[in-house]
């Protein structure tokens, strides 16, 4: 989902950049302190006019950007098409935990996709942090990397079994998952908050917005052309292959990746219809003191806890935590969810006392009916990757990657991490999305966190 810095488009120009000191479509809780802290996009223009490429992208976020990069690299001609700007969606609005697998308990992957597609798509997943990380040490992409880990910590007798279990199901894979007691979880976070933790030393953390940027950059670097503020109307069949359609131009192209997951619209509005939306807010505090900061998460962990209205929190390169969960910064929601971080930050770590919130954002997790990702075909050349269910940054990298080696011909429709599928809409969306956000209210007025 689940940073200062504005794309403003210049008068009669179509041009965008990048000065510091604004918010993204001038909306202070879209992406908060990511375009406070991340480097510039680089400089775009919408589409205007016909245009050729081999494939054309719509979607600039994780995995239609890795995507466009694995392509340009190998001399693809590649165009991409954002409606917004690079990063808008999920990519520039999550907690910036690159995490391994998905939420689904490993040994529950091949009974819900069968053996081959389940076992296929765990060894992608679960080796998805590195092939994040090999990018950034590769494109010198400055995101704030940080390759500690990730801890996912046990509240109460329930969590410690949840955590017991998926630490068994990665080991007996081989994975390097390690389950930490109350003691040692208390030296990792500083907080007696937890009966313990299973850390896994695959993941990490970045700053998400600076990482799709980075990707950004790394694309239009090895060839691909990106365009931002070029929503896609339509597209339809040629003679060759197919046309796309924006308010001021076309692509032609043998090739369309549908890469717009949870913020789709127009004529992919499918992919946002199957999913329900989980809406998450962060809340960022000013940079801790160097004392406090020599103790909390002095290993620079990213965590996440295991109750159902779940919290996040991490530390960035400044020394802020950022602190999320499930909720929208809107309406009465903004107070509510706001007064409980305060009380909740304070209940896990008492020694920060009353320290300052310096920014709020909040996004939308796009969540499927089985909470795990698909693969669409939409017509013969038009495909797409989608549905990540809050976990976004490794396996957006991945299947990015995976879509250029199936166009490439280095991977077939059958060699795929997962089967075809087509869109269907979950039942009652609609009255689901309303039940999550009041249900996370309630829950948060409640006050308690432990």
């Amino acid at each position: 989902m689940i940073s200062d810095v504005i794309h403003v488009r210049t008068s009669g120009l179509g041009i965008l950049h990048s000065p510091r000191g604004h918010a993204m479509l001038n909306d202070t809780r879209s992406h908060g302190l990511w375009e406070k802290t991340a480097p510039p996009a680089p400089q775009t223009t919408p589409l205007q006019g016909a245009a050729k490429a081999d494939v054309v992208i719509v979607g600039g976020g994780y995995t239609g950007l890795s995507a466009a990069l694995h392509l340009a690299e190998v001399g693809t001609s590649v165009i991409l098409l954002e409606a917004k700007e690079i990063g808008f969606g999920g990519a520039g609005r999550n907690v910036g935990l690159i995490n391994a697998g998905m939420w689904v308990m490993p040994d529950d992957l091949p009974g819900e996709l069968g053996p081959v597609y389940g076992e296929r798509l765990l060894d992608l997943l679960g080796n998805g942090p590195s092939t994040v990380m090999e990018l950034i040490d590769r494109h010198g992409i400055e995101c704030e990397l940080e390759r500690q880990g990730t801890l996912h910590c046990a509240v109460g007798t329930a969590g410690q079994k949840e955590i017991e279990a998926r630490a068994e199901q990665w080991q007996r894979r081989g994975a390097p998952v390690e389950l930490l007691d109350k003691a040692d979880t208390e030296r990792k976070i500083s907080t007696r908050a937890y009966q313990g933790s299973l850390l896994d030393r695959r993941a990490g953390t970045l700053q998400p917005l600076a990482y799709v940027r980075g990707l950004a950059h790394a694309a239009a670097k090895a060839g691909a052309t990106l365009h931002t503020a070029s929503p896609v109307e339509g597209y339809a069949k040629t003679g060759e292959g197919w046309r796309v359609t924006t308010a001021q131009g076309s692509v032609d192209a043998q090739w369309i990746v549908v890469a717009t997951d949870a913020y789709s619209h127009g004529p992919f509005a499918a992919v946002r219809e199957e999913q329900v939306h989980l809406p998450y807010f962060n809340f960022a505090t000013v940079p801790l003191s160097d004392n406090l900061r020599k103790s909390v998460l002095t290993e620079r962990q990213g965590c996440w806890d295991t109750k159902e209205v779940l919290s996040s929190f991490r530390m960035d390169k400044a020394g802020r935590i950022v602190f999320g969960s499930v909720g929208a910064l809107r309406g009465t929601g903004l107070s509510i969810h706001r007064s409980w971080a305060r009380r909740a930050l304070k209940a896990i770590f008492p020694q920060l006392g009353d320290i300052a919130f310096e920014s709020e954002w909040y996004g939308q997790i796009g969540m499927t009916t089985n909470a795990l990702p698909r693969f669409h075909k939409f017509a013969p050349g038009v495909i797409g990757f989608s549905g990540y269910n809050g976990r976004g940054i490794s396996p957006g990298t991945v299947f990015g990657k995976t879509i250029a080696s199936h166009i490439l011909g280095q991977m077939s429709e059958d060699e795929l991490p997962l089967p075809l599928t087509d869109p269907q809409a979950p039942a009652f969306r609609t009255l689901k999305e309303a039940w999550y956000e009041a249900g996370a209210q309630v829950a948060h007025l409640a006050g308690a966190r432990f």
